[in-house]
């Protein structure tokens, strides 16, 4: 199967056609420069902020749009209700220097459905279609907008949405294919991916429950998207963008080395304590531990007692003796969980 190096979105190349998806709490730059540094991924889509903070000048909301320059091409990613608001924070978006302002139409979480943005645009197709006509009116960089499959298995609309995106000036579309009843529960519906990408002429991207580069690939040939979205799976593995673009070629996979592993928790350690205050430092590290801390005989203990350390600085020892025992005993590191539904990255407040 020949698989395309690259997509255009409103004539701008990405290339790898490999796209990070956002995830609130965890795509923030240190992230980023973390995935990128290993290479394989094509475009990077900030965590959603809320327009509501951005246009009443929330501090917060305005560090998460910072980027640097190794982060391009990047999307900012914005959600709300309100059209006004949502074309004020696109212009913001735009102004800080975003490749690409991204509308979020999928997020299904209860305080962001309240509000009236994320998921449940999906069923106000009229004030959606408001939110992109404004947006797509005051800004010239391209508009993009992830969404759902639809509100519940009665309601999937997603290819009727995609086409009323088209029909506004946007300039790709992503499904993610659950519904918002559904949350992250169950599986994704590719087949649906399929259907919106026989429905319009514009780029078209796939987004759910890719965790190994072979899901992708099978994605790509299954649905003839252009591109695919990858969350979860870079948190359990920071490589499989890398392994990923390499399968497309043809090629074996990067396996990393346990020392590689190591070095990615630390570099990991040291990004984080540059970006925010140590508290925050202590939970990211743990998420970030509860998955790459796997596939080593015996060394269970080591991983709890790191998910377990009250300090950032008392999961040092901790590592060196998981990857210790990685040379001395051998390292399988295999996917094993998909990091939303697991109960240690649950317990660490993730």
């Amino acid at each position: 199967m020949f698989y395309s190096d690259l997509f255009e979105i409103a004539g701008r190349k990405i290339s790898p056609p490999l796209v990070l998806s956002p995830m609130a709490g965890v795509t923030d730059s240190p992230f980023r420069r973390l995935i990128k540094k290993r290479g394989g991924v094509g475009l990077f889509v900030t965590e959603f902020i809320s327009v509501e903070g951005l246009t009443r000048g929330n501090i917060r909301s305005h560090e998460m749009m910072r980027f640097h320059a190794e982060e391009r091409p990047i999307a900012i990613q914005i959600f709300g209700y309100d059209e006004v608001r949502m074309r004020w924070a696109a212009e913001i978006a735009e102004e800080t220097g975003a490749d690409f302002v991204d509308i979020n139409c999928g997020c299904p979480a209860k305080k962001v459905i309240n509000g009236g943005g994320g998921s449940n645009l999906l069923r106000d197709l009229p004030q959606l279609r408001k939110i992109l006509t404004e947006v797509k009116r005051a800004i010239s960089i391209p508009m993009t907008v992830k969404i759902r499959a639809g509100w519940d298995d009665k309601t999937i609309n997603c290819v009727e949405v995609a086409k009323l995106i088209e029909d506004c000036g946007g300039s790709m579309v992503t499904l993610h294919g659950r519904t918002r009843v559904q949350a992250y529960k169950g599986f994704a519906d590719w087949n649906l991916v399929r259907a919106i990408k026989e429905n319009v002429s514009i780029p078209v991207s796939g987004s759910g429950d890719i965790l190994v580069p072979e899901h992708a690939m099978r994605r790509f040939d299954e649905t003839g998207c252009d591109a695919v979205h990858i969350g979860r799976g870079a948190i359990a593995n920071p490589f499989i963008f890398r392994q990923t673009w390499e399968a497309m070629q043809g090629l074996e996979p990067y396996r990393p080395t346990p020392q590689e592993l190591h070095e990615t928790l630390l570099e990991f350690r040291d990004r984080l304590r540059e970006h925010m205050p140590e508290k925050g430092v202590i939970g990211r590290m743990k998420m970030m531990s509860a998955q790459l801390l796997r596939g080593v005989p015996n060394g269970t203990a080591i991983r709890q007692a790191v998910l377990r350390s009250p300090t950032v600085d008392e999961m040092a020892p901790l590592f060196e003796e998981y990857f210790a025992l990685a040379e001395t005993h051998g390292f399988n590191y295999e996917l094993q969980s998909a990091p939303a539904e697991d109960a240690e990255l649950a317990e660490c407040g993730v």
